[in-house]
Formats: structure tokens, sequence, C-alpha cells
């Protein structure tokens, strides 16, 4: 199942065909939003509104752990994440979608794992290559089917 979580200017999805919403207790806190899950297109899919519905909460305060954990807990298998940033690029300008290849993390002051705590095992995750290289080939291949214009690769 694909899970979809919204960001910015996207906290619903219009052809999303609703079946249910639930509401997900997690280890890590409460997630940003219930989980709505449906179908678009004859796909199981579960949205997550990223800043809450009504955009109430800062990115920041975003409990991103707990909303992870709650996909996870439903089954979701593969995470699409909607943002709306700025960029630096002359070719990224307003409206301009891209399916980024890599990120700078400027993660601090929250929790940005896991695997932490006395009872746990360390591991070390490969950061080589953060975005998974099947999905972004299906989201391109979506696009161009699509007749959608999409950057392939950025920061």
């Amino acid at each position: 199942m694909l899970g979809i979580i919204g960001g910015t200017g996207l906290a619903q999805l219009s052809n999303l065909e609703v079946t249910r919403r639930l509401v997900v207790r997690t280890p890590y806190g409460e997630p940003s939003s219930a989980l709505t899950f449906g179908r678009i297109e004859g796909h199981d899919v579960v949205f997550l509104a990223r800043h809450g519905y009504g955009h109430t909460i800062p990115p920041h305060m975003v409990n991103y752990r707990a909303n992870i954990w709650a996909l996870d807990a439903q089954g979701v298998q593969d995470v699409v994440s909607v943002a709306s940033v700025g960029g630096i690029r002359a070719d990224l300008g307003p409206g301009a979608i891209a399916v980024p290849d890599q990120i700078i993390d400027y993660t601090c002051n929250r929790k940005a794992t896991f695997h932490e705590g006395q009872d746990r095992a360390v591991v070390h995750i490969d950061f080589t290559r953060p975005y998974c290289d099947r999905l972004r080939a299906h989201i391109l291949a979506a696009a161009k089917a699509a007749s959608q214009p999409v950057v392939d690769g950025g920061v």
C-alpha cells in the first residue's frame, strides 16, 4: 500500500475515494493527523496531512517518527511525501515539480531516528542514496505517461 504525506498546499487529495479514517496512537506520540484510507484509480492509499488538518503544525514541531510509525503500522510499504519549498535553480521556478535524489539534512533539536536507547542495538543507516530508486523511477514514469513536466534529480 502507498502512503502519501501531504505538506503545505496538499492537505487533502481531491481524487481520493475515502473509505475510512483512523486515529492511530504510537509509541512516539501523536501523528500529525488521522490517517485517511481510500483508493485512487483503483489503488489503495493512505493519506496523512503533515501539518495537520487546518495547517496548524509548524515544520519544527511535526512528529515525523509518529507519522512514519503510524503509516508502517497500517501496512504502508512506500511513502511519497509532497512538499512546497523554495529553490535557487532557474529551472525550478514556482510551480515546478522535482523528484529529488539527494538531501541535505538540517534536522536538529528533535529526535531523528527510531534506533536509540539503552535497550537497542546500534544501527548504521546508509544515507548515500536517501531516496528509493525504484519508487523514484515509478514516479518519473507516471509523470512521463501523463505528459507532466518533472525535473529528475535535485537536492
